[in-house]
């Protein structure tokens, strides 16, 4: 009835694109953070940060892996630094910072909304006796969730702080999903696991869960599939019958 394999028992959903419009609002927050940088580093040869950039280097990853991974393919190499480094700080964990000051400041101004169609695909997989996890790379799990409305859904929640805390792999690594399947007491092969990001929907692949479930929020369905997803779709509600 919700339109997933049998024998599926479990959801594991990624939290920004997936259930909430705030990935767009990570990606703002990126090339803000990212431009600045480069302008004054390379000055007249400023080339900006792209959303194709966003796609292939930053989106779905832990914050630290996206800095280090889009600088790299810039030629660019800098210090880790400490997780307490100032937003001016040219270290990785600074450039960190500094994106993640201005992503809570642009929630805050504009609030954090989830997408209709996957809030009635909670409420339905809820009634059909799933378990729902969230596995979101992102260490503001916690407060957008609350922010949207969709705490009393969740049941585990793996997130920044618990990547970094437990030293898990991020994504496309599965170790995230892996942690969340276990956090409900479900084997992979019986969790379906939902993402917008190429590099989540590999860590679902490479997990060897049940259903990958590819969320086409970019106009990247081909690549979605490419990367492992055995659904596609633009919005969740397509899994109940509805219409995008």
């Amino acid at each position: 009835m919700i339109g997933l394999p049998d024998g599926i028992s479990a959801c594991l959903f990624d939290l920004d694109g997936v259930l909430t419009g705030t990935a767009s609002l990570h990606r703002e927050a990126w090339k803000q953070t990212f431009d600045a940088f480069l302008r004054v580093r390379d000055g007249e040869r400023f080339l900006p940060f792209s959303d194709e950039d966003y796609a292939e280097y930053v989106d779905g990853l832990p914050r630290a892996d996206g800095v280090r991974k889009f600088l790299a393919s810039r030629g660019i190499s800098l210090p880790e630094g400490e997780p307490t480094d100032p937003v001016d700080a040219p270290t990785v964990n600074g450039i960190g910072n500094r994106k993640n000051e201005l992503v809570l400041r642009i929630m805050a101004e504009r609030g954090v909304r989830p997408y209709p169609g996957s809030v009635r695909f909670l409420e339905a997989a809820r009634e059909a006796g799933l378990s729902i996890a969230v596995v979101t790379s992102s260490a503001n799990g916690a407060a957008v969730l609350e922010a949207a409305g969709l705490t009393g859904f969740v049941q585990a929640r793996i997130d920044g702080i618990m990547i970094k805390r437990d030293h898990l792999r991020g994504k496309p690594a599965p170790d995230s999903f892996l942690a969340g399947a276990k956090a409900l007491g479900v084997a992979p092969e019986r969790a379906a696991v939902f993402e917008d990001a190429l590099a989540g929907v590999e860590a679902g692949r490479a997990g060897g869960f049940g259903c990958v479930v590819g969320v086409d929020r970019a106009n990247q369905a081909g690549q979605l599939r490419a990367h492992g997803a055995d659904i596609v779709v633009e919005d969740l509600a397509e899994l109940l019958g509805e219409k995008p």
